[in-house]
Formats: C-alpha cells, structure tokens, sequence
C-alpha cells in the first residue's frame, strides 16, 4: 500500500487513467467487433462502412497508447483484407 503523500497521489492518478483506458480499449473493441459481425453477415457495404468508422478509432488509440502503433496497424490490414475477400 502506498504510504507517502506522492505515492498516494499516484495511486489515484492511476485508477483514474485505468478507467478512462478502459472505457477507449472498450470502445476500440466494439467497433472492431461491429466489422466483424458484418464480415460475418457476408454484406461488403456494411462491412466496409464499419471498417471505415473503426479504422480511426483505432489508429486514435495508438496515439492514446493504448495499443502500439503495429498491433493496430496488423488488426486494421487484417479486417481490410477480410472485408476485401467479401468482394470476391
């Protein structure tokens, strides 16, 4: 447990930004998971609609550092290329 007055404070600081993390992982996730649900519907509109709403929410969290830049890249160049395979 933390015992100094700036060991405290840090201890709150962090459960603050774990929440709000939280909710932008939370978030990240829905709209990934909204590509997903139309890839799996087989509809190419929707599915490049939503991917098209979730590629900024994720690429956002990478400057929130809540993912690294090249595990967001990897999940959208992933969903694209589902989403493109639909077309075929």
């Amino acid at each position: 447990m933390a015992n100094s007055p700036s060991s405290k404070k840090r201890a709150r600081q962090i459960e603050r930004r774990t929440e709000v993390n939280k909710s932008r992982r939370t978030r990240m996730r829905t709209f990934i998971r909204r590509v997903e649900e139309a890839i799996a519907s087989g509809d190419h509109d929707a599915a490049a609609e939503a991917l098209r709403a979730a590629q900024p929410v994720i690429m956002r969290s990478v400057s929130k550092g809540i993912v690294h830049k090249n595990t967001a890249s990897r999940k959208v160049s992933r969903l694209a290329h589902r989403v493109k395979a639909l077309a075929a």
